[in-house]
C-alpha cells in the first residue's frame, strides 16, 4: 500500500521530503507533480526500479523514451555531451520551464540507456520536484501518468491517482491539481531546434 503524502510547493516540508527521498533510494516508484502533468518517478541508477516503470508503461526498458528530471543546467552537463553556445542559451532562457528537451547523451548515462544516442531533459518550474532531485543528488527518470478518460488524457486530482494507483508504486505526493497539458518537446540534437510536440511551453523560444 502505498504512502500519501502531502507536500506544498510553495514551501517543501523537509521531512516529507526526507520520506521520498528514503523511497528513492529503496528502489522505490513515486508518483510526482511537476510544472505539467503528473508524473512516475524513481531513481536514474536503479535498475529494478527503472524495470516497473517500464513494466507498468508496457514497454521494454531499453525502448523507454523517459525524461531525466534535472536540478539544474549543470545537473544536465552530467548526461549530455558539451553542447554549444545557442543551445546553452535557449536551455538558460527557459528553464525551469514546461519543457523537454532531446539533447545528444554522453558516455555518464546508465547502463540502461547507453544504446541511446539522445535523451530527454527536463527541469520543471515546480519546488516539490526539483527539491526531490536536488536532495536525492541525482535525476530522477520520468514519464508522465496518462487517464483511461477519453476527454482528459492526463490524471490531474492526487487522491484520484492515488486510488488508481496504491497498489503498483510506493508513494503518491500530494502537490495540488496537477495540469492536463504535457511539456513542449524540442529536439536540439540536430543542427536546427525541431519542435517535437507543441505542450504547455511556447515552441517559438528560440
Amino acid at each position: 500500500m502505498a504512502q500519501f503524502i502531502k507536500i506544498y510547493p510553495e514551501n517543501p516540508n523537509e521531512k516529507e521530503i526526507a520520506k521520498v527521498i528514503k523511497i528513492l533510494r529503496n528502489g522505490g516508484l513515486i508518483i510526482y507533480p511537476t510544472d505539467t502533468v503528473y508524473g512516475f518517478g524513481c531513481d536514474i541508477t536503479n535498475t529494478k526500479a527503472l524495470e516497473r516503470i517500464a513494466r507498468i508503461k508496457g514497454i521494454k526498458l531499453d525502448k523507454a523514451n523517459f525524461s531525466f528530471v534535472c536540478h539544474d543546467l549543470s545537473n544536465i552537463s552530467d548526461y549530455v555531451k558539451q553542447i554549444d553556445t545557442s543551445t546553452f542559451k535557449i536551455l538558460k532562457r527557459s528553464l525551469p520551464g514546461p519543457y523537454t528537451f532531446i539533447l545528444p547523451g554522453n558516455n555518464n548515462l546508465p547502463k540502461e540507456f547507453k544504446k541511446k544516442k539522445t535523451v530527454g531533459i527536463r527541469v520543471p518550474e515546480n519546488n516539490i520536484a526539483l527539491e526531490i532531485v536536488r536532495q536525492l543528488g541525482n535525476p530522477i527518470v520520468s514519464s508522465s501518468i496518462h487517464d483511461d478518460d477519453a476527454v482528459l488524457e492526463y490524471s490531474t486530482d492526487p487522491e484520484l491517482i492515488f486510488e488508481k494507483w496504491q497498489g503498483v508504486v510506493d508513494a503518491v505526493i500530494d502537490g495540488g491539481y496537477g495540469d492536463n497539458i504535457a511539456s513542449t518537446i524540442i529536439d536540439l540534437s540536430g543542427d536546427e531546434p525541431v519542435v517535437v510536440r507543441e505542450g504547455k511551453g511556447d515552441p517559438n523560444i528560440f
